[in-house]
């Protein structure tokens, strides 16, 4: 009976002879043996084959060179950094010296000034020191005095003296010796003007006169005669 096959309006007549000779057919290709001159290929799975050999060789040294790469980077930065912190302490240093430099302005920068005025001072000490009590003039110069001495203070500027005391030579300078025996040598015993500090800097020393011993006197007896 032949095989009728209806899809919507098409319909065919297929002979039955015709279906088995087709199946038969695919019954013989499905079992013909392999070409004898074919020969069939092995893969083993776990080797990679060419491409994937170079591909996996590419891929590692793409690797390497990142590595190096980011360790160079590393470096770079490492060093920028350490380069900003020195950047930053001679900048910190900066300013401290700056500020120091300015307070030594403040402090110290009229002293050229003050030097040129310590001879004012010096005289109207001699003034004093010549002037008589009963003089009307003495105590109006004793006031100038107290002010103008007033004044150098507001600056920084002390007086000191060194009547009685050793001779230092970092505070005294020595103008002449004095021979005598009222006080030890060494001893300041003459002061021609006061020393003076400035912010407990010298700005001035004491011009002084530093005791000696006396001189032997001679041997005045006279031997007798045989």
């Amino acid at each position: 009976m032949p095989h009728k096959i209806d899809k919507g309006t098409f319909r065919a007549d297929i002979p039955d002879d015709a279906v088995a000779d087709a199946l038969r057919s695919v019954e013989r290709s499905a079992a013909a043996p392999a070409d004898p001159g074919e020969v069939p290929v092995e893969v083993d799975p776990a080797e990679p084959d060419a491409s994937q050999a170079e591909a996996l060789a590419s891929l590692t040294a793409q690797l390497e060179l990142s590595q190096k790469l980011g360790r160079e980077t590393q470096k770079r930065l490492e060093e920028a950094h350490d380069r900003m912190l020195r950047a930053g302490a001679d900048l910190e240093n900066y300013k401290k010296r700056a500020l120091r430099e300015r307070d030594e302005v403040q402090k110290f920068g009229v002293e050229k000034l003050l030097k040129d005025l310590l001879p004012v001072m010096d005289n109207l000490d001699r003034a004093l020191a010549a002037a008589s009590a009963e003089d009307p003039l003495t105590a109006g110069v004793k006031l100038v005095r107290s002010s103008f001495e007033q004044a150098l203070a507001r600056h920084g500027v002390k007086a000191f003296t060194g009547l009685g005391q050793p001779f230092d030579p970092s505070r005294h300078e020595a103008l002449m010796q004095v021979p005598t025996a009222e006080a030890a040598p060494g001893t300041v015993v003459v002061e021609h003007a006061r020393g003076f500090t400035l912010h407990d800097r010298l700005l001035r020393p004491a011009l002084v006169g530093v005791a000696t011993a006396p001189a032997a006197a001679p041997d005045q007896g006279g031997g007798g005669a045989a």
